[in-house]
């Protein structure tokens, strides 16, 4: 395979350059350092569906896990996934055999659709046309997929009750062990009862998952160890630095509550000390100006759906009511009380609010000034676009793969277009002598020349069509065994890219790939095309 130049152009003019060091990992740098303003490495770029000016952006927002904190699939996801089997056996009363079941970290990918009712997992186009479908590790025919979802007078709308969106890397685990669970049911019937179906299955494991949550079970031995479950990412606090320095306002929005917030932060700003005998410190609130745990988004995103603000001491983590942020007296007391101090910040710490609440303490005068950074399509980007018109930007950690391997497999993917250009040719030809066969009334001599050049044409046709089949499954196994790649679905963007393209303004595979661009940069969005344009302009090239 050809190695990636340090200079790439891409089919649209961008230009990207890997900065590479000598041992050949990539060397990081900031966008104010000396280094800073050069070309980017591909995977790192930052991708625009609509412009976006940073000069308008007076506060950038962040969501905490699976943004700033990247946990790991291969220990991260496996813990969850043995937990949540743990609650199905001791909890819900699964059998013990499930305990030696084993979870693939690579296996699934954000986009699916569960089908709670029919225990099978869909990848759809933009269109929502299934296009790859399993029963459980049982792959679909194309009859079975046409058979199950394409013979109905009404589209399905494949949403919520009957379906679950996978759209969050935590829903992996728990994607393959339904899938599993599929399997077990249809394989070892007397061992299920009859009355548990495959969306009573489902519904166990969205229990048994929850039963994690609230017994602190995850948290809990992520905290004893950050290392094991989240990346390093040097490059998050001086990036925090940079935006704060141009003059802008920093906060945090959170689901998760004070106690985890502080120690996974800790972590990443590299002062995690809890269980070396030192309590963590607050050094990492001196690069936000406000911070919310306990969000419950995508509810806080409605400023009209009520819920207390109650502001957090960071010392002792005891609540404290609050007035829209202004601390409030106690019964009897008159006199006003101060806000909680931090001798080293400014930073106030809430739990709770809304959306309103956050507006008023940073004083944002239009939701247009707001930049938000989440990894979850609806509980991020979606709620606080759609809603509140706030600009977005969605991180996407499998980014980073999929755009290199685009590049690497380039030659490829211009092949796949020259079998199907191929394809079309013939078959017209067919159609041209079948049709000039029916109503033109060749003599004999005619028909049976004819006749033989379209044995000759079908052969070719089935030849090329099988060809393209097999190439165009090998270049989608290149990017992962099963599903193919992310933000595709044949030649169609995939239903997770549709969403990704009318939800965030930005995204990228890394938050931190923010600190390589100028905070004062000029997002601006590449030039749309419609299929008549394609044959005109020379895209390709």
């Amino acid at each position: 395979m050809d190695q990636i130049p340090e200079t790439v152009v891409s089919e649209k003019g961008s230009e990207f350059e890997f900065m590479t060091a000598n041992n050949g990992t990539v060397k990081p740098y900031i966008w104010p350092s000396p280094e800073g303003g050069q070309k980017i490495d591909i995977g790192k770029h930052i991708f625009c569906n609509r412009s976006l000016n940073m000069r308008n952006i007076v506060a950038v927002g962040f969501d905490m896990d699976y943004t700033l904190a990247q946990y790991k699939p291969e220990t991260f996801e496996s813990l969850a996934y043995e937990g949540t089997i743990r609650k199905l056996v001791y909890n819900l009363g699964y059998p013990k055999e499930l305990l030696k079941w084993t979870f693939d970290s690579k296996y699934m990918v954000r986009g699916l659709v569960l089908d709670k009712k029919k225990g099978n997992i869909l990848k759809m186009d933009r269109h929502k046309y299934v296009k790859v479908a399993y029963h459980g590790f049982r792959e679909l025919s194309k009859e079975d997929k046409v058979e199950t979802y394409g013979n109905t007078l009404i589209r399905d709308a494949f949403d919520e009750p009957d379906y679950a969106l996978i759209d969050t890397l935590f829903s992996l685990a728990e994607t393959y062990l339904f899938a599993q669970l599929v399997d077990f049911k249809d394989n070892n019937p007397r061992k299920v009862p009859e009355s548990v179906d495959y969306t009573r299955m489902y519904k166990d494991v969205r229990a048994a998952v929850d039963l994690c949550h609230r017994d602190g079970t995850l948290k809990q031995m992520v905290a004893k160890d950050p290392q094991r479950y989240i990346n390093e990412d040097t490059s998050i606090m001086p990036m925090l630095k940079m935006l704060r320095d141009s003059g802008r306002s920093t906060f945090l929005v959170t689901n998760s509550l004070w106690d985890y917030t502080n120690i996974v932060m800790n972590f990443l700003c590299g002062s995690w000390t809890l269980y070396d005998g030192n309590p963590c410190n607050f050094d990492w609130l001196q690069y936000f100006d406000v911070v919310i745990t306990g969000s419950a988004k995508p509810g806080f995103f409605n400023e009209e759906k009520f819920e207390n603000l109650l502001e957090v001491d960071p010392e002792s983590g005891m609540l404290r009511n609050t007035d829209n942020g202004t601390p409030m007296p106690q019964v009897g007391n008159i006199s006003p009380i101060p806000a909680i101090e931090d001798s080293n910040k400014s930073c106030r710490v809430f739990q709770g609010g809304n959306v309103g609440h956050l507006h008023k303490l940073l004083s944002i005068e239009s939701s247009s000034q707001v930049l938000y950074v989440g990894d979850h399509i609806y509980g991020d980007i979606l709620r606080s676009k759609k809603v509140l018109g706030w600009r977005t930007m969605l991180v996407v950690p499998e980014l980073e793969r999929e755009v290199k391997l685009l590049w690497e497999l380039r030659d490829m993917r211009k092949q796949l277009q020259l079998l199907r250009n191929e394809r079309d040719l013939i078959e017209d030809r067919i159609h041209h002598f079948k049709w000039y066969l029916k109503f033109e009334s060749p003599n004999d001599v005619e028909k049976q020349t004819i006749s033989s050049t379209l044995h000759e044409l079908e052969s070719q046709r089935d030849q090329v069509r099988l060809a393209h089949q097999l190439a165009q499954r090998e270049y989608h196994q290149k990017f992962h065994k099963v599903w193919g790649q992310l933000m595709k679905t044949g030649y169609q963007n995939s239903r997770f890219a549709h969403q990704v393209e009318r939800f965030a303004c930005l995204y990228t595979s890394q938050v931190s790939n923010l600190s390589l661009y100028s905070p004062d940069k000029y997002y601006r969005h590449s030039e749309d095309f419609m299929p008549h344009e394609y044959d005109i302009l020379p895209l390709g090239d």
